[in-house]
């Protein structure tokens, strides 16, 4: 019985042993059918070595290269660079690619992997990556005249060097570059397919902050130490909407700069409403330029037109609210001086005139046993010191120069200050927005 098993289950294991070697054999075959019988693949198995490049120790490898940019999600200013999603299509010849047919050949992208491939990669680049939903998003398309087309979709963000001393009346210009990592220009030559012709998409993106003006393509060498490479070079520049600012930022800060100026329709002795406007004025100008400050993060190094301009309204409304202070100081300093009564002319005090005129008081006196007589007296020594005729004539230069610098009129503070205040803040506008608009 025992040796009755055995022998049956030795047979089942041939049999099993068997059907699997068929079955191995059948999917090989399947699978060399399936690779064999795409035109060009065969070169995979028979002399084919993707680790070199084309025209190996030949002429360098042509590439033309076109962009399309799907969208522009971010400029960020603080960071100083730039988000956007592209797709890069490249095209070289590989001449042991070449089958027989006019057909293209679309292959799935796990192929990439048989085959050479460029190794372009963004300059400038700080964080790049390749789809990959619901595949990695690249394709292969085979040519019969060996002409191989490879296309990635990518999303990168990219160092824009930024100068915000104009904002928001600014505009910037950035790149994307394109380089090779590791074959120089021996090996490999880029350049645009169709020049300009070759970007696409720029001209239809609508960015919150930002137009785009124009952009245009360039080509440059690389000097590097382990070799001269070539890069390809997309540079367009971006325009600030400063629509919005104005409307935000601007026109408020004006608004608050002539509200400012209407305590000068209001009498000296409305003390409450012209503090009230002067005081009000002066801290919405302060938070106006704190918020300012607060939008643009990390660049407060930067002097920007903005805070320029907040810094004019700023000093006029200040200034409108000393400009009453002023005036209200110079009425009180005038109705203590009529109160008082006191002359505001000084006369001159002498010793001399003093004398002679008691003297010739007592010359009217008649006294039986004295008789004065004015020609006989010697007053020589009644004279004032020397020290106490410095101090009485520095006080009355000092006296002089504070009657010249005193407002005889306080309500021609205010008159003058109708006109002087919005002349001067017209004429800053006019330097302001010519200088920041064609310099």
């Amino acid at each position: 019985m025992r040796n009755s098993l055995n022998l049956t289950f030795l047979c089942l294991s041939l049999f099993a042993g068997r059907m699997c070697s068929q079955g191995n054999q059948f999917n090989v075959e399947v699978g060399r059918s399936d690779k064999l019988s795409l035109p060009g693949f065969e070169n995979l198995t028979v002399g084919y070595n993707k680790f070199l490049r084309p025209n190996f120790d030949g002429e360098p490898v042509q590439i033309a290269p076109t962009l399309d940019i799907a969208s522009i999600s971010s400029i960020s200013e603080s960071n100083m660079d730039n988000t956007a999603t592209i797709y890069l299509r490249q095209r070289w010849t590989d001449p042991q690619l070449v089958f027989e047919g006019n057909k293209s050949i679309t292959l799935d992208a796990r192929l990439v992997e048989f085959l050479w491939v460029l190794d372009t990669y963004i300059v400038e680049s700080k964080k790049s990556f390749l789809h990959e939903v619901t595949l990695g998003k690249r394709l292969i398309c085979l040519f019969s005249n060996g002409t191989v087309l490879y296309v990635l979709r990518i999303t990168t963000t990219v160092a824009c060097n930024v100068d915000l001393s104009k904002y928001p009346i600014d505009t910037h210009t950035c790149q994307l570059q394109l380089e090779s990592w590791g074959y120089d220009g021996n090996d490999m030559e880029f350049s645009w397919m169709r020049s300009n012709d070759s970007v696409c998409g720029l001209e239809i993106q609508r960015l919150a902050q930002y137009t785009i003006q124009q952009y245009f393509t360039l080509v440059t060498r690389s000097q590097q130490e382990i070799g001269n490479y070539t890069r390809l070079i997309l540079q367009f520049e971006l325009r600030r909407n400063v629509l919005y600012f104005i409307l935000e930022t601007y026109v408020s800060s004006t608004f608050l700069v002539v509200l400012s100026w209407i305590s000068f329709w209001i009498s000296l002795d409305s003390v409450p409403a012209r503090t009230c406007i002067g005081v009000t004025t002066v801290l919405s100008m302060t938070t106006l330029m704190i918020g300012s400050r607060i939008s643009v993060p990390n660049t407060n190094c930067f002097i920007k037109a903005i805070d320029v301009y907040l810094g004019i309204c700023f000093n006029i409304v200040f200034g409108a609210l000393l400009e009453y202070k002023v005036a209200h100081y110079s009425s009180l300093q005038q109705m203590a001086a009529k109160d008082r009564g006191m002359p505001k002319e000084v006369e001159e005090v002498n010793i001399t005139n003093i004398i002679n005129s008691s003297i010739s008081s007592f010359k009217r006196i008649s006294f039986a046993t004295i008789e004065i007589s004015g020609d006989n007296i010697d007053y020589s020594n009644l004279t004032m010191k020397t020290s106490d005729k410095f101090k009485f004539v520095f006080r009355d230069k000092m006296g002089r120069s504070v009657d010249y610098f005193t407002i005889q009129n306080p309500s021609n503070v205010d008159r003058y200050s109708k006109l002087l205040f919005p002349l001067v803040f017209m004429l800053a506008n006019i330097f302001y927005w010519a200088y920041y608009m064609y310099f």
